[in-house]
């Protein structure tokens, strides 16, 4: 169609241009010569440039129409291409996430293996701390034994450590101890010595008493007494004095005892800790050798080590030697049974030689013995059978003063061991090295007094003589021997209320011997409790928290009546004792 009008429009050109064809010249002429035609002649000018320009082929091509197929083919060609756009591109999504996952996967395997290396590295660093701590705790055990195990504290830390009670006291000062302990410390044990003298007099012919109404061939041997505890070192102060004797015995032959302790290698529980068991063996006898005792055979087995005749004895005849029924072990409450029934021989035997009479006191004590004499007085002691540990002079006790604090006894064939002998020892070797009238004593006799004075304002505590004499015994080992001069007494006696209500505080206050490396070699002490774990005396404070609360309530209510205790039994103070303490050797 536009080819069409740009025809006509060039006909109708070609019409209107052919009249004015001839005279294009004349009318050139003419312009110059009139000036009014040349508009005219630019108009028709512009119109053929026009004209021109509009019949281009550029402007209108050939192939005008084809288009419309032309269109629906680059359509079709469009969506193709589409289509393999949005499939190379769904290959290329499909490609990026199997590669995303890939690398997911290798992340996670990186991540499992790095944790791996870190839980090696961490378990590797546990082991090696664990045991580093296990080394570290081993080599404190070892100085913490033979070591000052028992840590008395020094003047610095005392105080961090005590409770509030502890700040506010004050003690008396020298001049008012001096005058407190020699009326009234020295003036009530004037007579121990006597007592004791005629106290082992009379047991000693008790014992041989004994013996002669014993069948030597069937019951148990009975050795010499021992004096042991605070009347023989010196040290009690509360009356009744009582007298603490001990009496080693044997099985007839060809019996033997045979001890266990708790450190001796067997697990034992933490409440049999300071026990140890006793089994009655014949002499010849190998326990450690032969399995057939801690076996059971069968009816139709023998052991061929031992026959019928060296084999052990019936039932009924281990029970007349003392022992547990159907068991070797040695029973403690048949042992005070046979004890007390021996004895009670033996006093009617020797009876008529003295004018007094003997009686069993006390019903928790199986071995505790009354004198009583015509005019009224009386004089107690205790007389308990013991068995010898191997060679030394450690005892298996059958029946230990009771407290409040101690345990129950885990069966009649568990003996509670006792150091009382050499603990008698160690004060006597100790005091050689003390200055002349040394306060050691005096400083434990002046709080076994306050103490006792306490429980009988308010009540009994868990406290003992015992811990009070064990503080002491700890005290000194750690001070040098000047330290207990005389005139040292107030800050001794400071010292023992420290480390005591520090103890109190932790609830620990060891054994001096049960663990104890420093024990002097010249008592001869056996190196098996030595190297065994520390006993707590205290341990029952943790399991019995009424009877901790208690006790700490009477020390420190002791505390602070202190001065007030000291006054009363103080008149006045003497100008000849304001420079020390005199009292009579020990």
């Amino acid at each position: 169609m536009s080819r069409m009008l740009s025809n006509t429009f060039l006909m109708l050109l070609a019409v209107s241009w052919s009249p004015w064809a001839p005279s294009l010249g004349s009318s050139l002429a003419r312009s110059k010569q009139e000036g009014t035609a040349m508009p005219v002649g630019l108009f028709r000018v512009c119109l053929l440039v026009i004209t021109a320009i509009v019949n281009h082929p550029l402007f209108f091509p050939k192939e005008n129409g084809t288009v419309p197929e032309n269109t629906e083919e680059i359509v079709q060609k469009m969506k193709e291409r589409e289509e393999s756009l949005r499939l190379e591109q769904l290959r290329l999504e499909q490609e990026i996430a199997d590669q995303e996952a890939t690398q997911k996967a290798l992340e996670e395997a990186a991540v499992v293996v790095e944790e791996s290396k870190e839980g090696r590295v961490r378990w590797d660093m546990w082991t090696a701390l664990s045991m580093v701590i296990f080394l570290l705790i081993e080599l404190w055990r070892q100085d913490f034994q033979e070591g000052n195990w028992q840590d008395v504290g020094g003047e610095e830390d005392d105080m961090a450590v005590l409770g509030k009670a502890f700040k506010g006291v004050a003690l008396p000062d020298k001049a008012v101890l001096a005058s407190f302990y020699e009326k009234r410390i020295l003036g009530t044990t004037g007579d121990m010595a006597r007592m004791r003298e005629m106290v082992e007099g009379f047991a000693d012919d008790l014992l041989e008493a004994l013996r002669s109404v014993c069948n030597r061939d069937a019951d148990m041997e009975v050795e010499d007494c021992m004096g042991v505890g605070s009347m023989y070192e010196n040290w009690r102060v509360r009356k009744p004095f009582v007298c603490d004797l001990i009496v080693p015995f044997a099985p007839p032959e060809p019996y033997c005892f045979r001890c266990q302790t708790w450190c001796s290698g067997d697990s034992f529980p933490p409440d049999e800790q300071g026990y140890g068991t006793i089994k009655v063996c014949r002499a010849d006898e190998d326990v450690t050798g032969c399995i057939c005792d801690k076996t059971k055979l069968g009816e139709d087995m023998l052991c061929l080590l031992h026959s019928q005749v060296s084999s052990t004895k019936p039932s009924s005849e281990m029970e007349d030697l003392l022992c547990f029924k159907n068991t070797q072990y040695l029973d403690a409450d048949q042992v005070m049974k046979w004890f007390q029934i021996a004895v009670t021989k033996a006093w009617n035997r020797i009876s008529h030689k003295y004018e007094f009479d003997l009686s069993f006191s006390l019903l928790d004590s199986p071995g505790a013995l009354k004198i009583k004499f015509k005019s009224g007085k009386s004089i107690a002691f205790n007389l308990t059978p013991v068995v010898q540990y191997e060679n030394s002079d450690v005892y298996f006790i059958s029946h230990f003063p009771r407290s409040s604090l101690a345990a129950d006894v885990p069966s009649s064939t568990h003996w509670f061991l006792t150091f009382a002998v050499y603990e008698r020892r160690f004060i006597q070797l100790v005091s050689k090295t003390l200055p002349a009238n040394a306060c050691h004593v005096s400083c434990l006799q002046i709080l076994s007094f306050l103490h006792g004075k306490q429980c009988s304002l308010t009540g009994p505590s868990g406290l003992t003589n015992y811990h009070l004499k064990t503080v002491l015994l700890h005290l000194l080992q750690a001070r040098p021997s000047q330290d207990w001069a005389p005139e040292k007494l107030e800050a001794r006696l400071q010292d023992m209320l420290k480390l005591l209500e520090k103890c109190l505080h932790e609830k620990k206050l060891y054994h001096f011997f049960i663990g104890n490396g420093k024990v002097p070699a010249e008592l001869g002490f056996p190196i098996i409790f030595q190297r065994a774990e520390p006993l707590n005396l205290f341990r029952p404070f943790v399991l019995r928290r009424d009877i901790y609360r208690k006790t700490v309530d009477t020390f420190h209510e002791m505390l602070r009546n202190m001065s007030a205790l000291i006054n009363e039994y103080t008149v006045h103070i003497p100008l000849a004792h304001t420079n020390g303490i005199r009292k009579e050797p020990l």
